[in-house]
């Protein structure tokens, strides 16, 4: 099979708003919060790390190394969540036509590990399921596997609509693995304050 995951999808495109600066270039342990999702894709058995960079995509693209991975200027990036889903299976698709498998992931999870990308890829080899989500322990969320028989459906998201639709549309085709770190993520000023506490 060939295993494919894009990387930072919806919070590498957004505005940070909330926070008044780009989250993806937050520092944690050395490393921006991007930087941290993009080795983590690297690190795993994904054959294929596509960035979806939208809000500040200059700035940000300055500080990361791109070197292994392919990046996307998601200029709908308004438009919210969805378009990023679309701009990234677009991009692995036209590299890979011949992909499995998309996994999507954000860039404000500090703990996310490439060991936890290849427990999806495993959990889907080994269930045959098509929905491969994390269990944080009171909610279900990114990062995510869905497999090509999806595709069409993650094509046609719109607005700030995420892939979690639709995982909430085929519920009885969806494994989770536990990720109960992955409810810490950076949303505002505080947020960042407490990981930086936890450090």
């Amino acid at each position: 099979c060939r295993w494919s995951t894009r990387c930072a999808a919806r919070s590498a495109a957004g505005s940070s708003s909330r926070l008044g600066k780009p989250k993806q270039l937050l520092q944690y342990n050395g490393k921006t919060l991007l930087q941290i999702a993009i080795d983590a894709a690297i690190g795993s058995n994904a054959n294929h790390v596509i960035e979806v960079l939208g809000a500040n995509a200059e700035q940000v693209s300055g500080e990361i190394d791109r070197s292994k991975i392919n990046t996307v200027i998601n200029t709908d990036w308004e438009e919210g969540m969805a378009s990023s889903i679309r701009n990234g299976l677009n991009e692995l698709l036209f590299i890979s036509p011949a992909t499995d498998a998309v996994i999507f992931m954000v860039c404000d999870q500090p703990y996310i590990s490439s060991d936890l990308i290849n427990g999806l890829i495993s959990t889907q080899k080994q269930t045959g399921k098509p929905i491969v989500t994390c269990d944080y322990g009171e909610t279900i969320g990114p990062p995510a596997l869905f497999y090509k028989s999806l595709f069409n459906e993650l094509m046609h998201l719109k607005g700030d609509t995420g892939a979690r639709k639709i995982a909430q549309q085929h519920r009885n085709e969806v494994v989770t693995v536990l990720f109960p770190e992955g409810k810490i993520d950076i949303d505002t000023v505080e947020d960042y304050e407490s990981l930086k506490g936890l450090n």
